[in-house]
């Protein structure tokens, strides 16, 4: 009897170090699809290309004083997507798994994209975020966990970062929340941001990805050189009610001015009326 009590607790103790049968393997080299969004994603969006997104005052009026030159700037060339944009990109993603070696613990999930060739670590081992004190990177602090098949990452601690590459700002204050979905070979990603600053409601976007084993992520280089030729300190800008591509857009495709500016509202049919 004494015999079976010790095997009851052994095969306990086994099983409670496997992985939940929920979770599934990310791992792997994946390549993006281009065709949610294409127009965003690849050509870019246009300037004042606000409809759809939540933004409140404060960010339509950062979004319309970001001028492109800004870009030219040395400091601006090779600064990577932050972690909550980077996946919108151009070019494949690499996924790999870190075990512990004794227990065979999941500890992390890390990440790799192509574009300025940013690395992720995403913990699993249950660790809490840092103090807001904390310093802030491009990738942030990212932790996850599973809901059924489903890994859920909550991101804290980025660095200030962008929308949509048309100068719509996310403040370093914002807190985002990813659903990675596998189906087969097809990867989904749901990205809700929380911007207290910038935004009145959160902002969701979704992007996709295929197993793509035969891919590869070459190394990326950025050199940075001086484009333009500028007195010191100075950064391309636009003052209040001076930015003169306000009306472009809306002109160009015949919408009303109120709705490329953007807001909440504009994400609900119900604008249309």
């Amino acid at each position: 009897m004494r015999e079976f009590g010790f095997m009851l607790v052994f095969f306990a103790v086994t099983l409670c170090n496997f992985p939940a049968f929920a979770q599934i393997d990310f791992a792997g080299q994946w390549s993006p699809r281009y065709h949610e969004d294409y127009p965003e994603r690849i050509p870019g969006p246009s300037l004042v290309e606000y409809h759809g997104i939540p933004i409140n005052e404060a960010g339509r009026l950062r979004g319309l004083s970001w001028s492109p030159s800004l870009l030219t700037l040395p400091e601006h060339q090779c600064k990577p997507h932050p972690s909550d944009y980077a996946h919108r990109g151009p070019g494949r993603m690499r996924i790999w798994n870190e075990f512990k070696s004794d227990s065979q613990q999941l500890i992390a999930i890390h990440t790799r994209l192509r574009w300025q060739a940013p690395e992720r670590t995403i913990w699993m081992d249950g660790r809490s975020h840092p103090p807001a004190y904390s310093a802030h990177t491009w990738q942030g602090f990212s932790t996850g966990k599973w809901d059924g098949e489903t890994l859920v990452v909550t991101t804290t601690h980025l660095k200030q970062g962008w929308l949509r590459r048309n100068g719509l700002p996310r403040s370093d204050l914002a807190h985002v929340t990813e659903h990675f979905i596998r189906h087969e070979n097809y990867l989904t990603q749901i990205v809700v941001i929380s911007d207290p600053v910038y935004l009145s409601e959160p902002f969701i976007r979704s992007n996709n990805w295929v197993l793509d084993p035969r891919s590869s992520i070459d190394p990326y280089l950025c050199d940075i050189v001086v484009e333009i030729e500028r007195p010191a300190g100075s950064v391309p800008h636009y003052l209040p009610g001076m930015n003169p591509f306000v009306g472009e857009y809306a002109e160009l495709y015949g919408l009303p001015l109120e709705g490329t500016l953007g807001g909440a509202k504009t994400m609900y049919p119900s604008f249309i009326e």
